[in-house]
């Protein structure tokens, strides 16, 4: 089996980068990858067409079956019952999760119009969640030509980073588009 592309640049070129910048004495302690989540819910009234739909179009663009989320309790205000089907989550570890933060960062996210990057921020532990209202933006959904409901997603990327500033270093250089800040755009036109 093949290692994915976006893996053998980590261990090939970010990997002794981040040792050498960072000034890291062993290579495990450099910050990784260890997971990628994704969530996508569905309103509490959706037929079993539309959540099969849903999980058939998780499925495409995860390359892997996701877990359906039910309630834990039930909430009368919104009309939900406990073990109301919610949702889906599928949780990326290994090659499916460098095949996806590679399809993510270099082919999805530039499909989006009027595109200037992602937000920098992270979660203070070195954590990135990002949400997607359209996931058309990936092209294996686009591959059946058949119109449909748009699908929102909630993706979270797992980093073993103990900061945001080591997160971020390390999501930058995995080809994350971050959005410039003033201060870097006017010192790139100096």
């Amino acid at each position: 089996m093949h290692k994915p592309v976006l893996k053998q640049i980590y261990l090939e070129k970010i990997l002794p980068e981040l040792m050498k910048s960072r000034g890291y004495k062993n290579r495990h302690e450099v910050p990784a990858i260890s997971k990628i989540v994704i969530n996508s819910a569905f309103k509490a009234d959706a037929d079993k067409n539309q959540q099969a739909e849903i999980v058939k179009e998780i499925t495409k663009l995860s390359g892997q079956k996701p877990v359906v989320t039910k309630a834990r309790k039930s909430i009368s205000n919104f009309k939900v019952r406990q073990g109301m089907p919610l949702g889906v989550m599928v949780t990326l570890r290994g090659a499916n999760m460098y095949e996806f933060l590679y399809r993510l960062t270099s082919i999805a996210l530039p499909m989006i119009r009027d595109f200037r990057g992602i937000s920098n921020k992270l979660d203070g532990k070195g954590n990135y969640s990002l949400g997607i209202t359209d996931h058309t933006i990936f092209p294996e959904t686009q591959a059946d030509g058949s119109q449909r409901q748009n699908i929102g997603l909630d993706i979270t990327i797992v980093t073993t980073a103990d900061s945001d500033d080591e997160g971020r270093e390390l999501l930058r250089l995995l080809g994350m588009p971050f959005r410039k800040t003033a201060a870097q755009t006017e010192a790139a036109k100096n």
